[in-house]
């Protein structure tokens, strides 16, 4: 009586073309994940932009209307970011209803995520400051990025 072994399962040789084969297909996709990270982030970025600006031209245009208290000789502009959530007096309104131009400020996406307060994450610009190098001052005319990060279309985020 002769015993017959019949081997079954994979060689050695085998297992390592398999995971050879996998780690390739695992790094051609990484930095399509990463562009896709990135593009997600810049998506958000272009999104809190768009939310900041329109609640300060809003905050101006309620100014002009005579809606929120101005101050003569003063651009209209809010004196910070906060004041959009906190909200102020609508002055035509005898309740003295509060007007509010934001729920909440986003966070720039691309600030370290150490910074907890979400105004920090921007950069401030006053209606007298020139565009070429933004300041604070005594309002707030624009925000923008405060990352040292260029964008899939070679712009720095600074400049968005």
């Amino acid at each position: 009586m002769t015993s017959r072994f019949v081997m079954r399962g994979f060689t050695l040789i085998e297992l390592m073309v398999a995971l050879v084969l996998l780690a390739l297909i695992l790094s051609s996709a990484a930095p399509m994940v990463q562009m896709s990270i990135k593009r997600n982030k810049e998506q958000e970025l272009r999104r809190a932009l768009w939310q900041i600006r329109d609640a300060l031209d809003a905050y101006k245009k309620a100014g002009d209307d005579g809606l929120v208290k101005k101050i003569p000789g003063q651009s209209g502009y809010p004196p910070n970011l906060q004041i959009l959530v906190k909200g102020v007096e609508n002055q035509r309104d005898p309740k003295k209803r509060k007007i509010t131009f934001l729920r909440s400020i986003p966070r720039d996406p691309f600030a370290p995520a150490s910074e907890t307060n979400p105004e920090a994450t921007w950069g401030l610009r006053s209606y007298a400051s020139s565009f070429d190098e933004p300041q604070p001052g005594e309002d707030v005319y624009d925000v923008y990025s405060l990352s040292r990060e260029t964008g899939l279309d070679k712009r720095p985020y600074r400049e968005w």
